[in-house]
């Protein structure tokens, strides 16, 4: 997964899982991947929301499950964000934004047939990312207190995101309820929620897409208690009428390929 001539061959175009898809997709466009970072510790934890309330602010049509609209929180960390090329050097100029906690926000779109996921909101605790984000990939940051125990191997995974200007919280704890870690079952809601390499964005009437690749989640399912959610009550009415969905969680995903920003034409 290292990214060197060698590791970028053609992709079998054959194969279809999504992973592939996506990976395909990401080669087809020349100079990407441009960064490299690995995702580190990731819980997932999913809500079913009114698709009618959550599609007025969205600007991208809702990709739905069964016919349902699904948000989901992401809590885990990323490390060692670097310049796909440049080696040592270029890494050494990354360090200051090559490391974050976040608390992501996102929804599930399609455009153009390409499926994908849609940013509500991402917290982090890096200042300087918290700057550049919106100005280059579109991205909603805001900057929060985030601290995370996701200690898989002692059984522990709790978490809390703040923002400080608010003092307004989301808080969990989880179980892990597999022995194992596994590929998400094929055609499964979890495959569908997980398995997602396009986000798309909007900021200030610029809409832009960024696609990334990675081998497909090793996870578990986990049972998911929520503390308090006044952080996501804040921000959206209508997570009052949310039901909580379930959550998965993943070790992590190493020398993840992350491609450049691309705009979307305005329609």
């Amino acid at each position: 997964m290292h990214c060197e001539t060698s590791s970028i061959e053609k992709p079998d175009e054959a194969a279809e899982a999504p992973g592939e898809v996506a990976r395909r997709r990401l080669l087809s466009v020349r100079g990407e991947p441009l960064f490299l970072a690995d995702w580190s510790r990731a819980v997932f934890i999913h809500y079913e929301i009114p698709a009618a309330e959550l599609q007025r602010e969205v600007p991208f049509p809702l990709d739905l499950h069964d016919g349902k609209a699904y948000v989901s929180l992401v809590a885990f960390t990323m490390r060692r964000m670097r310049p796909c090329l440049g080696g040592a050097p270029a890494a050494w100029l990354f360090k200051p934004i090559a490391a974050s906690a976040y608390l992501n926000v996102r929804t599930y779109v399609r455009h153009h047939g390409e499926p994908g996921i849609y940013f509500l909101r991402e917290w982090l605790n890096n200042p300087l990312s918290v700057r550049l984000g919106p100005l280059t990939f579109g991205l909603p940051y805001r900057f929060g207190d985030l601290k995370y125990e996701h200690r898989h191997e002692m059984g522990t995974l709790n978490g809390a995101a703040t923002e400080t200007t608010h003092q307004a919280s989301f808080a969990y704890q989880a179980t892990l309820t597999e022995p194992a870690f596994t590929a998400c079952p094929d055609g499964s809601l979890a495959e569908f929620l997980l398995e997602r390499y396009t986000a798309f964005t909007a900021h200030k009437n610029k809409r832009r897409f960024f696609r990334i690749w990675h081998r497909p989640w090793a996870q578990q399912a986990i049972g998911v208690n929520v503390a308090d959610d006044r952080l996501l009550a804040r921000v959206w009415p209508w997570f009052s009428q949310a039901t909580l969905a379930g959550g998965n969680y993943a070790p992590g995903a190493c020398d993840v390929w992350m491609g450049r920003p691309h705009r979307i034409p305005a329609r």
